[in-house]
């Protein structure tokens, strides 16, 4: 039985997706061939050597050393998408939370507990501090066009708000399913200075770290919205906080808080609830499910983070699978290790990204452990493993 390491609690939907009988997935299986991982931080774990594979159920990796794992032939996958429905909701529940402010109306109708009969009369009395304006019509601005942002749009859209959206790497599947009422901006600036609301989907990565500083901040509309349900780090704190004393920024609605942010006029923080739905958890484990059976049996990667995808399909031939450097003469030391043995490649895959590739050999063979040992003595190789028709 192949064993899977739970390092927190999952939903149990992954027995829907991957049979009971051929895995064991527990918090204390020993000795596992694949991880599955929610918000642990595995910076400082101590990865066993059998692991093939780690899948995080759920979007941002910023727990997991990819470089790290990559280098020990340890692919990670995650879960895009299965939670892009339930952080759009909340976007849109941002979008009404950044116009109307319901969150200090809420609060002050609190407070008048125990005011009893008069409760009416200062409710009537009070209400105007409170009034902002309505979502239809305005400019909603939507930065990365990926799963979430896709269906933000679109959603907006349909709520009658005008909505630009720029993604300059948009894919072909995510421009068809955009709705026609939303207009693709030609430039970041087209957004940032003509929309009242922002709302921002993009990763974080050392080039998008502090996106949304003074400088941006400045050329937005005066009194726009900023929205930010992708990651905390895309905006600098003390920027948005003088921002929003100065009347540049209206509300910034965010689903990170922090020291700085917490308690700012005009700073709305969540509790990093995006994803907290029955529905996307289950989603996401469905999919990393998927992912990891399909890789321990077939090698095939889809969805990883730091490996490429690739599908070799079924296994019909003994089959190698090699995790190696993007470098050249790899894959001509791999085969030539083959052909000295005289075993015929069947069927050849190869993929790379970045600094890491991925080599698929079918043979006409099967193999001995002195070929997968001969293979994994090369310098440029991470990780070798054989899979046996």
């Amino acid at each position: 039985m192949t064993n899977i390491k739970l390092l927190n609690p999952v939903s149990p939907v992954w027995r829907e997706v991957i049979k009971e009988s051929e895995y064991n997935l527990s918090p204390d299986a020993v000795n596992p061939d694949a991880i599955i991982v929610r918000s642990a931080d595995m910076h400082a774990y101590d990865l066993e050597k059998e692991v093939l594979a780690v899948a995080r159920a759920g979007v941002g990796v910023n727990n997991i050393p990819l470089d790290d794992y990559a280098e020990k032939g340890v692919v990670v996958f995650n879960s895009p998408g299965a939670n892009a429905n339930a952080v759009k909701e909340l976007v849109i529940a941002g979008l009404l939370l950044a116009s109307r402010d319901i969150v200090g109306g809420s609060a002050w109708a609190e407070n008048l507990k125990g005011e009893g009969e008069n409760v009416e009369k200062l409710v009537e009395k009070g209400k105007k501090a409170f009034v902002g304006p309505e979502i239809q019509g305005k400019t909603l601005g939507v930065i990365g066009l990926g799963a979430i942002g896709l269906l933000v749009a679109n959603a907006a859209a349909a709520l009658g708000m005008e909505v630009m959206g720029y993604d300059p790497y948009i894919s072909v599947d995510h421009a068809w399913m955009l709705s026609r009422a939303v207009k693709h901006a030609k430039s970041e600036e087209e957004v940032i200075e003509n929309a009242d609301y922002i709302t921002v989907h993009v990763p974080l990565n050392p080039e998008t770290k502090g996106k949304f500083n003074k400088d941006v901040l400045s050329r937005m509309k005066k009194g726009a919205c900023l929205l930010n349900f992708a990651r905390g780090e895309l905006c600098v704190a003390d920027d948005i906080i003088e921002a929003l004393a100065s009347g540049q920024l209206r509300k910034y609605v965010c689903d990170f808080p922090t020291e700085k942010l917490l308690g700012v006029k005009g700073a709305v923080c969540l509790p990093h609830i995006g994803a907290s739905t029955p529905e996307s958890e289950d989603n996401c484990v469905r999919m990393v499910a998927k992912q990891v059976d399909a890789y321990l049996k077939t090698g095939a990667i889809e969805n990883s983070v730091n490996y490429p995808a690739a599908d070799p399909g079924r296994v019909t031939c003994p089959r190698i699978i090699v995790l190696h450097k993007n470098v050249p003469n790899v894959v001509s030391s791999i085969t030539s290790l083959i052909s000295a043995r005289n075993i015929n490649i069947e069927n050849m895959l190869n993929k790379s990204r970045g600094k890491y590739a991925y080599t698929c050999l079918d043979v006409d063979t099967a193999l001995d452990e002195s070929v997968q040992k001969e293979i994994a003595a090369l310098d440029t190789v991470y990780r070798v493993r054989v899979i046996q028709a």
